[in-house]
């Protein structure tokens, strides 16, 4: 240790790691982080690097002066407040310095470099080191300077206000010094600032806006007093940065009892934050009996150590080279000796960390027979995006084969996904269908744990809300973020759970983890890994052009742990050389520090069903044209705008002699052989789409032609009569479009639920088939189900060649899909073909595994998991 905190990079030097492997508990340092506008502010202020910095620092000390109550001849600005210390000492008329200590070691640095004489006063460690400022008032003379801590550092404890003041007045011809380097840690705290002609205060902004590599703090006293110590300075001293951060935020206040939520929002945040954080800590490091807790007033403690092995020099050792925590260690404290350490307040995750470990290394049974609470965190990977579609959910299938493959137990995890193609799994839960195909990349049964929250879009401005599989109700979208923070603590407590049952879990993101208005509740992207403890990739899709910039854009909106969290960048979809993009991976590495882990390249026709509507309304299902040895039949598929389980169409893209076209209009419907209405979220509004575009009359007209018409849930539904909505599932009232009454069937929605997988038989083929169900309507048929299943329940109806069923999947059966194309084939007087295509999705991951395993560095990928 050196004798201050936070040297990380040489405790990294000794470990042979990182310094970001390093959990630091030895630098006093808002918990928070930085403001969340500050990478912004950097960033807008890049171009003023190419000109000198104020040396008035005008707009700084405007803000100063408006927070602390001060006028501006009263304020000197520095670069922290270490070297406004040493310089202060220089120049003052003084004699003599009286500290009580233990005290922030540089005081006694700065007067020694000034060749000014210390004069100690040891307060008693049996009354946890408090200042009584009347013990100062015997050993006072004129000429001397007073330097005090307020809160005291190392021991966090403040001197009654009141007593000093008296003390400060008492003594007219001494200096007194009063650092509140901590302060405004303190939500009671007032400032002695601007209380006396005597007084100087030193005030650091560094630790509470958290930022010790940037440096900001400032000095008030008595105008001769400033005014001489900017004589004896040299200028510029504080840079463009620090001055154009320190007074955007000081411009919004500091006060704590603003009004304005915005504007009291971090202060208050940190110091709620810091109080309740410390309170837990004292309370449990107490319980310890060989630790004596000093109840500190500041965002650290001081404790002592009486284990007769275990001291706090030991300790110290210990937490570095076992745990890769650092704690400060204060021998070198005058009155402190090494059973003496402090350690900073973090986050409830890091404390518990530190006290974990502290718990073991004083009770090392504990090591040995850990209790299942206590069980070492399952090591996590997270890919996040710069979009939707980016290529996200296919690339975590991917790796999760390869980690199969390599003999690792491994399972997905996507805490809240939106999509209107979702699956029923053996338990009767709803969850993505994303989820599901990552879950047989790793050849694990669907679990709604891998999916807890589903959201399904109803309209423009809410969703269906599904949690662990079960509907929520419909909401809208503020509705909702309310909600998240509820849900949240159902998210955490199923992650915990899937993750105790695997060596990995590698999750997933949602969308981008830039868009900055969703990240004061984000619940899926950055925040979840930050939980898992996860490091991250974020991912890119080359094929849209511009990812480099997509790349460094969203490290500039991410707060500093987001960027501490991310490892490196993927890059999907590329086609052409990849050694033409080794200038831009080199420019990414020199620009962000991040290195680009891997190039996916663009894999056409992978076999694998689509996360979410995106590129089935970009048209990329539509299938080729007809070829020499097998003409072809054409599948219309109606493109409703609420589409969902789209993937009921994806097995007849591997069907050779089936072309697939999309349609939105009645225009485009042209003479295929067979139409499909696939599922709706909302059949209402589809259907009065259906009958806008001019659909609906092409379709009644094909079913009089004898076309093949066939309706899959929502599109069953709008075969019928009559759809009644009692509840205003799907909207409010109003005159409701009459169905196609293509089939006898009349469809009521119910608020219930149909959730469930069913197995059985297609009457009119014989043929096996299986699939599930996922529907709000119950339907009367008049008419022998067209599915009979194992349950002894039947489902669908037919007449002529206009059917449907509520089953998805249906087309997945291999057989039955192959017969009824072979049905449309002799409609066209074409040869029933033999065989056909296998939808088996097992051939397809593992060729994606065997694509990623080739472009991604795997080597770095385990380190990064620690396997």
């Amino acid at each position: 240790m050196s004798d201050h905190g936070g040297n990380l990079r040489s405790l990294a030097e000794q470990l042979g790691c990182r310094p970001d492997d390093i959990l630091d508990f030895s630098a006093n340092i808002n918990p928070l982080g930085p403001p969340a506008d500050f990478s912004v502010l950097i960033n807008s202020h890049i171009d003023d690097l190419l000109h000198y910095p104020d040396p008035e620092c005008r707009e700084l000390i405007k803000g100063i002066g408006k927070c602390w109550h001060l006028k501006e001849e009263e304020i000197v600005a520095g670069n922290g407040t270490s070297e406004l210390l040493f310089q202060l000492i220089r120049i003052l008329p003084i004699k003599r310095a009286v500290i009580a200590v233990p005290s922030y070691i540089d005081y006694e640095r700065a007067c020694l470099v000034a060749a000014v004489e210390v004069k100690r006063i040891y307060l008693d460690p049996d009354d946890d080191f408090t200042l009584k400022p009347d013990q100062l008032d015997s050993e006072l003379k004129a000429g001397d300077i007073v330097i005090i801590g307020q809160p005291n550092n190392p021991t966090g404890q403040l001197a009654n206000r009141q007593d000093l003041l008296k003390c400060i007045q008492k003594n007219p011809r001494v200096f007194f010094l009063i650092d509140e380097a901590f302060a405004l840690f303190n939500p009671s705290y007032t400032s002695l600032a601007g209380c006396g002609h005597n007084l100087i205060v030193l005030c650091s902004l560094t630790k509470i806006f958290a930022v010790p590599g940037l440096r900001l703090g400032f000095l008030a006293a008595a105008p001769d007093i400033c005014s001489l110590l900017k004589e004896k300075t040299a200028p510029w001293g504080v840079n463009t940065m620090a001055q154009a951060v320190g007074a955007a935020w000081l411009a919004k206040g500091i006060n704590k009892k603003k009004k304005k939520e915005k504007e009291k929002e971090y202060i208050e945040a940190t110091t709620v934050m810091v109080d309740r954080q410390r309170h837990t800590l004292v309370e449990r490091l107490s319980k310890n009996p060989f630790l004596h807790v000093i109840n500190s007033r500041a965002n650290f403690l001081l404790i002592r150590s009486s284990h007769p092995e275990v001291s706090g020099k030991v300790l110290a050792r210990i937490l570095l080279e076992e745990y890769h925590i650092a704690i400060r260690v204060c021998d070198n404290y005058p009155n402190l000796d090494e059973r003496y350490f402090r350690i900073a307040v973090r986050n409830s995750d890091e404390n518990n960390r530190l006290v974990k470990a502290i718990r073991e290394i004083f009770n090392p049974g504990l090591k040995r027979k850990e209790a299942p609470g206590n069980k070492k965190r399952t090591p996590s990977l997270m890919l996040l995006g710069t979009g939707s579609d980016v290529g996200k959910s296919v690339l975590v299938a991917g790796l999760a084969r390869v980690f199969l493959q390599d003999g690792v137990s491994v399972a997905p995890f996507k805490s809240q996904n939106m999509s209107l193609n979702s699956f029923v799994t053996r338990n009767g839960g709803e969850m993505g269908r994303a989820q599901v195909v990552q879950a047989q990349a790793c050849r694990l049964e669907p679990d709604v744990r891998m999916n807890p929250v589903l959201l399904k879009p109803c309209s423009v401005v809410g969703s269906q809300v599904i949690v662990l599989g079960k509907p929520m109700g419909n909401m809208k979208v503020m509705d909702y973020v309310r909600y998240k923070e509820k849900v949240w603590t159902d998210i955490c407590t199923t992650y915990d759970s899937l993750a105790s049952e695997y060596d990995l879990i590698i999750l997933e993101g949602a969308g981008s983890p830039g868009e900055v208005n969703l990240k004061s509740h984000d619940i899926v992207n950055s925040r979840m890994g930050q939980y898992a403890g996860a490091r991250t990739l974020l991912v890119g899709d080359i094929d849209r052009g511009g990812v480099y910039a997509s790349f460094i854009g969203h490290l500039v909106v991410m707060e500093p742990w987001e960027r501490q969290q991310l490892a490196g960048f993927l890059i999907n979809r590329f086609r052409g050389d990849i050694s033409l993009l080794d200038d831009a991976h080199n420019y990414m590495f020199n620009h962000t520090g991040k290195p680009v882990l891997g190039v996916v390249p663009f894999l056409p026709a992978l076999g694998l069903p689509e996360e979410d509507s995106v590129s089935f309304k970009a048209g990329l299902f539509n299938s080729g044209g007809e070829k020499p040895d097998h003409p072809f039949i054409e599948i219309a598929v109606i493109d409703f705008p609420h589409i969902s389980n789209f993937t009921d169409i994806e097995p007849f893209l591997e069907e050779e002699d089936v072309v697939v076209r999309i349609v939105k209009s009645g225009d485009e419907l042209g003479s295929a052989d067979a139409i499909i209405l696939p599922g709706s979220k909302n059949v209402i509004t589809d259907l009065e789409f259906l009958y806008a575009s001019g659909l609906a009359e092409k379709v009644m007209a094909a079913a009089e032609q004898g076309k093949e018409i066939v309706g899959i849930c929502g599109g069953f539904q709008m075969l019928g009569n009559s759809i009644h909505d009692p509840h205003g599932l799907e909207g409010q009232g109003g005159a409701k479009p009459p169905c196609l009454q293509l089939l006898p069937m009349e469809t009521i929605l119910d608020t219930g639920k149909t959730l469930t997988r069913k197995s059985g038989i297609h009457e009119p083929s014989g043929k096996r088939i299986s699939g599930y169900e996922i529907h709000h309507g119950i339907s009367n048929i008049h008419g022998k189900p067209v599915l009979s299943f194992e349950d002894g329940s039947g489902c669908g109806m037919e007449k002529g060649r206009v059917w449907g069923s509520y089953l998805h999947g249906l087309f997945d059966s291999d057989d039955f899909r192959r017969w009824w194309i072979n049905r449309l084939r002799k409609g066209r007087g074409l040869v029933p073909l033999a065989g056909g295509a296998v939808y088996d999705l097992e051939p397809a991951l593992d060729r994606l595994a065997d694509t990623v395993r080739a472009s991604v560095d795997m080597d770095k990928i385990y380190q990064l998991v620690d396997l």
